[in-house]
């Protein structure tokens, strides 16, 4: 065993000699990260698991501060997390040191009212249960009703009173609710608001009536009084019938005057007045018909009625028949005893009677039809309306087509009033759009009337005017306009004119003197003179022998090279 050690000794002393310096310190690394990872692993498993104190977090940092020295009081290890939650070793500590901050009004308001029902139920009697459950339901409550948008603050208390064995002797459980409300908001007057809470409230708590509901206000107004807001709900619904009138009435306008506008034009109708009444009432009738039974129907293949009928249908019948013949009974005393039949009555002994009754129960059926008929949230009582037409202005025209003018420089103009004719199918189609019920008391009214037109026509006569003195200045402008280019067109045209009697002035000045010249070259040519011609003159003399033969040898192109000349110039 010791050789195999030293052996294995060995061998790792010559393994880590043969290594280098990094992977040397590499490998001490990772055993040195080895060891603590399983040092750390170690620690963390032997502690104990730590459990919320409470399960909501506390947000106050005053109040965890005083349950943690509370805590620490009380000899409790303890941690606080990021959150702000406390954690105590074990679920029965935490059950005790509830029981303990409960007793001692250290709970925040904040957290979660049912973490008082985690207290040790050996330390706790009943009555502490149901305060402790009283108090979770209020606070239960608060929360609720807080997280309502227009809801600033509530306080709520419960009265939980004691079982009785007699229902008589049963105290009703009560609430009472203080609401401040946030500002602006109007839960104060709404009643479907209100009534929300009320409902709210009595289906968390058992046992909870309507009518066992207080809930004020911050100054003492009592809120969910009902009888109190009656007449703001009437007020409410007179203002939605209101609403629905005026609607219903701007409907039948619009269409009206759609109608009449396409007609007579835009501006030519007004609706003066339209009045619509509306009749509200909820009304049901209930209806019970009888009618006779169908017994063959009609064939609609036939060209005649079919149907036959019957009043009623025999359903069941009843048949009784008796006869009767003798003395018939004779009650007599007991035996040995005289009798106690009347003396009146001795005298009919001994007679024979007969007797028969014969009757029939016979039960008919009929057709029976009930109808249950519930009008329309509203129903049209008289419909009043009014309209007025406006006639037409025409505009008056001379002889030669123009305009006619008055002597203050207005246009002209004759109105031609709404014919009756008109009139009369203007209202026939108003009372086709209404419905028109001459019993109902409907009234239609369509009439002529002069509208004022002297805005519109101070209007038109401005318009027109502008037109005339833009026509005007457009016909100016384009005069004007004509006048310069002609007169541009003349200066072109004498200038044009001027320069082709200079160019042709000056071709003739330059052919004399070339005449000249050559007259007397061709003379000192004849005297035997010699003359000495300049680098100009030869080159315009070989030019000019250049244009002669190519005018002998191209005349067609010489020919159209001037004509091209001629239209340039």
């Amino acid at each position: 065993m010791n050789e195999w050690l030293k052996k294995v000794i060995g061998q790792v002393t010559n393994l880590w000699s043969s290594r280098s310096t990094v992977q040397k310190l590499i490998l001490v690394s990772i055993v040195v990260a080895a060891l603590l990872a399983i040092i750390l692993l170690i620690s963390l498993s032997s502690r104990p698991s730590m459990v919320p104190l409470i399960t909501s977090p506390i947000t106050d940092e005053n109040a965890r501060e005083r349950i943690s020295l509370r805590l620490d009081e009380e000899g409790i290890d303890h941690s606080i997390t990021s959150d702000g939650k406390i954690l105590v070793p074990d679920q029965r500590t935490a059950r005790k040191m509830v029981s303990l901050l409960a007793r001692e009004d250290l709970i925040p308001k904040e957290t979660s009212p049912w973490d008082v029902f985690k207290m040790d139920r050996w330390t706790v009697t009943d009555f502490e249960r149901k305060v402790n459950l009283r108090q979770a339901i209020e606070q239960n409550l608060e929360q609720y009703i807080e997280t309502l948008e227009e809801v600033d603050s509530a306080e709520v208390t419960l009265v939980l009173p004691e079982t009785e064995i007699f229902l008589e002797s049963q105290r009703p459980v009560t609430a009472s609710i203080i609401l401040t409300p946030t500002p602006g908001s109007d839960i104060v007057t709404n009643r479907k608001k209100l009534e929300g809470i009320v409902r709210l409230v009595k289906l968390a708590v058992e046992g909870l009536e309507d009518e066992n509901i207080a809930i004020t206000d911050h100054r003492g107004i009592l809120l969910n009084d009902f009888t109190g807001l009656a007449d703001l709900d009437d007020l409410e619904l007179a203002k939605r019938q209101m609403r629905q009138k005026t609607l219903i009435e701007q409907e039948h306008k619009a269409l009206i005057l759609s109608e009449l506008r396409s007609i007579f034009s835009d501006n030519r109708v007004r609706i003066i007045n339209m009045n619509i009444d509306l009749n509200f009432d909820k009304e049901t009738n209930n209806t019970r018909e009888f009618f006779p039974v169908t017994m063959t129907a009609d064939n609609p293949t036939t060209p005649y009625d079919e149907t036959q009928t019957a009043p009623n249908v025999l359903r069941s019948k009843e048949q009784a028949d008796e006869s009767f013949e003798g003395t018939g009974f004779n009650p007599e005393g007991p035996p040995g005893q005289e009798g106690q039949t009347p003396p009146a009555y001795k005298d009919l002994d001994n007679l024979i009677g007969k007797y028969e009754n014969n009757s029939v129960i016979e039960n008919y059926e009929v057709n029976e039809r009930n109808t249950v008929q519930q009008k329309s949230p509203w129903q049209v009582e008289r419909i009043t309306i009014s309209v007025a037409i406006d006639g037409i202005w025409k505009w008056e025209y001379d002889d030669k087509g123009d305009v006619a003018f008055n002597t203050d420089g207005s246009i002209s103009r004759i109105y031609q009033e709404v014919d009756d004719t008109l009139l009369k199918k203007a209202r026939a189609l108003v009372e086709d759009a209404i419905g028109f019920d001459k019993t109902r008391g409907d009234s239609v009214t369509v009439v002529h009337i002069q509208f004022d037109r002297t805005a519109q026509h101070i209007e038109e006569n401005e318009r027109f005017r502008n037109q005339a003195r833009l026509r005007q200045t457009i016909l100016y402008s384009l005069v004007g306009l004509a006048a310069v280019v002609a007169a541009f067109i003349f200066f072109r045209l004498i200038s044009r004119e001027l320069e082709r009697r200079r160019r042709l002035r000056e071709e003739e000045l330059s052919r004399q003197h070339q005449a000249m010249r050559e007259a007397a070259l061709r003379s000192a040519e004849e005297d035997g003179l010699e003359v000495e011609m300049s680098v100009e003159e030869r080159a315009r003399l070989e030019m000019q022998e250049n244009a002669i033969n190519m005018a002998r040898e191209h005349p067609e192109d010489v020919a159209q090279l001037i004509r091209t000349w001629l239209v340039e110039e």
